[in-house]
């Protein structure tokens, strides 16, 4: 059964999200994840979350593909909770058990840095979903097309991006194929010891990696079939062109900013 990858699956829809140049959509998005950092009380994590959610409505993506896209990050968000709640110290204690305390300071910490990361999960899972891997590896090839003036193989890394986009589903599917002919051999992978179960792993990272290295030569060959040149000069058949709605989406994301520190001035 093949594994499923639910992060960064792009869904189709008609939205003024999913029409946005590419570039205005990692730039905006970039700029949401480290906005996220500057969030430092209560009146502005409700701003991000506000203005987040809204955004991820304004995608018409299904709620339930979005919560799945995030599902698999929910265990990060409950491990760093209990780092913060049970290692940050100072404030009144709540409560209290041997070494272990709960404090406000520990609990305001788990709640600010567990939600601050899933604002920036969010926005980044709202760039994944409105956002083909084609345009993502253009976006990426055109923000660096400026440093190939200096040497920077642009294009080449641009593409390097996308090849790694293509054969994540790719391995993912031949891992599942490798852990069931695993287990039909009687292979087992949650019996024993933490180092049993570890070293029964071996075969299977093995296995991953030969498949990998020949996925790596034939896509070398069918390059070389092709006559591949790195640093050849290529035009796309798709054009980016930035539009007014792009102008509006970066005044918006403008806005949020203000909006972020101005609460912050006031609330602080």
């Amino acid at each position: 059964m093949a594994l499923r990858i639910s992060i960064g699956q792009y869904y189709p829809a008609d939205s003024p999200i999913h029409r946005l140049d590419p570039r205005t959509k990692v730039l905006c998005g970039v700029a949401i994840m480290v906005l996220t950092f500057f969030v430092r009380t209560p009146l502005q994590l409700a701003y991000g979350l506000a203005c987040v959610v809204a955004l991820t409505t304004a995608t018409r993506v299904p709620a339930g593909k979005v919560l799945t896209s995030v599902k698999p990050l929910l265990a990060i968000l409950v491990l760093l909770s209990l780092f913060n709640l049970f290692l940050v110290r100072g404030g009144e204690t709540l409560w209290s058990f041997g070494i272990l305390s709960i404090t406000t300071e520990s609990l305001w910490a788990a709640v600010l840095y567990s939600l601050r990361v899933v604002i920036a999960i969010l926005a980044g899972v709202v760039l994944l979903l409105t956002t083909t891997p084609t345009e993502l590896t253009d976006a990426f090839d055109a923000g660096l097309a400026p440093l190939a003036r200096i040497g920077l193989p642009a294009h080449e890394l641009a593409m390097v991006f996308s090849l790694m986009l293509r054969f994540i589903p790719t391995l993912a599917d031949e891992l599942s194929a490798i852990l069931d002919a695993q287990r039909s051999r009687g292979g087992s992978f949650a019996e024993g010891s933490l180092a049993q179960r570890a070293r029964s792993l071996v075969p299977v990272l093995v296995a991953l990696l030969a498949s990998s290295l020949r996925h790596a030569n034939d896509l070398s060959r069918t390059l070389d079939a092709r006559c591949f040149e790195g640093g050849a000069t290529r035009t796309h058949w798709h054009p980016l062109r930035l539009g007014m709605r792009d102008a509006v989406a970066a005044v918006a994301c403008l806005l949020f900013a203000v909006g972020l520190f101005a609460i912050g001035a006031v609330s602080g």
